[in-house]
């Protein structure tokens, strides 16, 4: 049985979840509320739970806050984080490129269940929570344009400077990325959220299956219906529909 804490200061919103919970899990076992920072620093040091649900806003701070709190005490965060918001663009960017998970709220029980599935994945596995970290480097430092980028394979949660991306490819609704100096690795998310988090990066899709870096483009070759040469030597077909715009990209080099 995996133990979860609720910290939303939302009464409603923990019964909701609680029911949910209840509803569609046998899994995961509440064992504890709170309703703000200071309550819900308290509950996590007292019942250590496994996975904590946690709100960004709260009456006396934000679940940041929290999380900084314990990692000042106890040195790192040893649980899985959850968090609960409204639809912050910037939040859930910051989530995405930490590999956190997140519910937007109202929360939607199929999210909810798509979130319990990876946490019965995760729980057990040897994670360091390096990803909550580098969260938390970025929140603090207000940064929007996120220098390293954390990947969720089956293995674990691994970080990597987003500068080290050669390009990402579709393995039907997985990514495989190809990084410099790193064995290929492939994500269990589609190339399409990758496409929407890395194009502030230099990063552009120039085919249904094939998102690259351009600072690593060697070549744009017009024979055999065009493609691009790239820095590992791997060769990328070019669609028809992008290629006026990546030859303008390419003149803007």
């Amino acid at each position: 049985m995996i133990t979860a804490l609720l910290v939303d200061d939302d009464q409603h919103l923990r019964t909701g979840l609680k029911a949910l919970l209840d509803r569609y899990t046998n899994d995961i076992a509440i064992i504890g509320e709170a309703e703000s920072v200071k309550t819900g620093i308290e509950a996590i040091e007292k019942l250590h739970p496994q996975v904590i649900f946690l709100d960004i806003h709260l009456a006396d701070g934000t679940g940041f806050d929290i999380l900084e709190s314990i990692k000042k005490t106890q040195g790192k965060i040893n649980a899985h984080i959850v968090f609960i918001t409204a639809h912050e663009q910037y939040a859930v960017k910051a989530f995405k490129f930490s590999a956190l998970d997140f519910l937007l709220k109202p929360v939607d029980f199929e999210e909810l269940q798509h979130t319990i599935a990876k946490i019965k994945d995760a729980v057990g596995k040897n994670n360091s929570f390096d990803h909550i970290d580098l969260l938390l480097e970025n929140i603090r430092k207000k940064v929007d344009n996120y220098k390293r980028i954390a990947l969720s394979t089956s293995d674990g949660i691994h970080l990597f400077d987003v500068s080290d991306i050669i390009r990402c490819e579709a393995k039907v609704n997985y990514t495989q990325f190809f990084i410099k100096n790193h064995k290929p690795v492939l994500i269990s998310r589609t190339l399409k959220e990758y496409e929407e988090l890395l194009a502030e990066h230099g990063f552009e899709r120039i085919h249904q299956s094939h998102l690259i870096n351009l600072s690593y483009l060697k070549s744009y070759i017009k024979n055999d219906g065009g493609y691009v040469v790239m820095a590992d030597n791997t060769n990328i077909p070019i669609a028809q529909s992008k290629k006026e715009k990546l030859q303008e990209l390419i003149k803007a080099l």
